[in-house]
């Protein structure tokens, strides 16, 4: 190469090192801007994972908050219970709204929460700078029941007349309006069973039971002698074998005398107050419904009689919502006494989406009830009616058995109105004294008893003196025998035991059950609040407290189930 060359070169040379040197600053610049980049995106990660942080704390405190507030079954206020949850989480303030709305059978609770992070680097770019991300979170918990079966358990016995029924009927008025107009659904049906010294049941409902004994067709006497061994259990089958209350007076006393007491006498005529199953079209069991004036109207004709079988009234109102009754309420839809859309009922114990509540309220205590003995309801007795209504009464014992045609020397016949045994029954006039007793013929002119035709005329003791103690010289031991052949009584300890057996299963099957004791006696009260789910579900009222009571009732009737 010349030198012409080399020196053309040269300048070349030096320019391409220039080029280089000035591409060396660009790099590093975009080197230096990328890194910027890189940390203003990790700066934004940074912040949006503390967002993220605060946000979730955020909702996981408003979920717990929500869900426990909605549960009925604590008592705290909703609203201080959620700010609890928030305290502990040391967040408080970052609380921004608790909405409570409650009805009968539901609670919704509204939880919002907001909070500030404050970012670190957000809030470095300029004009477009973030000074702060909302972080914010909503819950809201719902207790709601679909289905809700009520049973009202009411004792009308004799000690619940004048003011005492007046409270109860517009106290339970005031319920069942609280409670159906509160069911926007139609979800919610109540029965009614009211009790004195029985239950009675209606002629619809009593004509389910299809192994009646002894029945003795009286129009509107319509209860059962339950077996002790229905309480073992919640349910009634339909084709148990039950016993009609009988028609009879068997607590009334009478004349004790050595003198015959005419049956028309006040000291033989039954008295209605006493029988065990008062005729009553009135004091009848009220399938389950949801319809307020057929509630409120029987209510309002609930009339005070009789004596008081609060485990009677407590088995029936549990057989109402025993699962096993639905041929019951289906033959109550059918007949048109329950509204079709409550068919299927009652539900399992277990379903989540039901509820069952008693409320049994009573102003007294067991009384020993007495009910007949087999072979005394519709059985022939051993007593004639002459036409003119006098009785005589048959004694084979007294029959002499050495002539089978024509017994001379037997008197087996008691004639109370004589004071005397003949030779044959009363039939309008006296047999002659030399008359022979003749099987055959012995009661023409009379007719034989069957034992609910004469309880239906004339009252036990009356019977029981008249035809057994003043024939034997006026004995009461006679009487008294007899007493114990007609009628069995059941002790109080008894009737107590099948209560609380009622309510133990009940508790135990998450039946939720309410006990009012309406100025009742020690041991009445002390049933009730043993048979109450627990002792919050439990109420000692005197006058119009009852009134408190059932609105107490009717605003806790609910159960928690979580919608969002």
């Amino acid at each position: 190469m010349n030198r012409k060359t080399e020196a053309a070169a040269e300048p070349r040379a030096s320019a391409w090192g220039d080029f280089l040197r000035k591409e060396d600053g660009t790099v590093l610049f975009f080197a230096v801007c990328m890194m910027l980049v890189m940390l203003m995106l990790a700066g934004m990660g940074v912040d949006i994972m503390r967002f993220e942080t605060v946000r979730n704390e955020l909702q996981q405190t408003a979920d717990r908050a929500a869900l426990a507030s909605a549960s009925i079954t604590q008592e705290l206020d909703p609203d201080d219970l959620v700010t609890d949850y928030f305290a502990k989480a040391g967040i408080e303030d970052k609380l921004s709204s608790v909405q409570v709305t409650t009805g009968l059978n539901f609670r919704t609770v509204r939880v919002e929460a907001r909070a500030d992070t404050n970012p670190i680097f957000l809030n470095l770019y300029g004009k477009r700078a973030v000074d702060e991300i909302e972080a914010r979170a909503l819950s809201v918990a719902e207790q709601r029941i679909t289905n809700v079966e009520i049973v009202m358990v009411l004792d009308v016995s004799g000690s619940m007349s004048g003011t005492k029924l007046a409270n109860l009927k517009t106290s339970a008025k005031e319920f069942v309006n609280t409670v159906i107009n509160a069911d926007g659904e139609g979800r919610i049906s109540i029965a009614i069973v009211p009790y004195n010294g029985q239950v009675n049941m209606g002629q619809d409902l009593q004509n389910l039971f299809v192994n009646r004994i002894g029945d003795h067709n009286v129009s509107n006497v319509n209860c059962f002698d339950l077996p002790a061994s229905v309480y073992s259990g919640l349910g009634m089958s339909l084709t148990t074998e039950l016993p009609v209350t009988g028609h009879v007076d068997t607590y009334s006393s009478t004349s004790y005398t050595s003198s015959y007491v005419s049956t028309s006498n006040s000291n033989a005529t039954p008295n209605a107050n006493n029988r065990w199953c008062p005729v009553s079209t009135r004091n009848v069991i009220l399938p389950p419904t949801n319809n307020i004036a057929t509630l409120e109207s029987h209510i309002n004709n609930l009339e005070s009689v009789g004596a008081t079988s609060i485990n009677a009234g407590m088995k029936w109102g549990m057989a109402l919502m025993d699962p096993g009754s639905r041929p019951i309420i289906s033959a109550m839809v059918a007949n048109g006494k329950t509204p079709s859309n409550f068919l299927g009922r009652p539900y399992e114990y277990v379903d989540d989406e039901s509820m069952k509540v008693i409320v049994l309220m009573t102003d007294g205590e067991h009384f020993p009830e007495e009910r007949l003995n087999d072979g005394y309801r519709t059985e022939n007795s051993d007593i004639y009616r002459a036409n003119d209504g006098l009785y005589s009464m048959f004694d084979d014992s007294k029959v002499d058995s050495r002539n089978s045609t024509r017994l001379c020397n037997s008197r087996p016949f008691w004639v109370p109105h004589l004071g005397a045994w003949h030779s044959r029954a009363w039939n309008g006039t006296s047999p002659s004294s030399s008359a022979c007793y003749v099987p055959s013929t012995s009661t023409s002119g009379a007719t034989r008893q069957r034992w609910d035709q004469l309880w239906a005329t004339v009252r036990m003791t009356w019977v029981a003196w008249q035809f057994y103690a003043r024939p034997n010289g006026n004995s009461s031991s006679a009487y008294y025998n007899a007493m114990d052949m007609f009628r069995t009584k059941t002790e109080v300890s008894d009737m107590n035991s099948q209560l609380q057996g009622v309510c133990s299963r009940a508790r135990a099957a998450e039946v939720i059950v309410y006990g009012i004791a309406f100025e009742a006696p020690t041991n009445g009260a002390a049933q009730i609040e043993a048979c109450a789910t627990t002792t919050s579900h439990y109420f000692n009222a005197t006058g119009l407290e009852i009134q408190s009571a059932f609105r107490a009732i009717a605003s806790n009737i609910s159960q928690l189930r979580l919608t969002q």
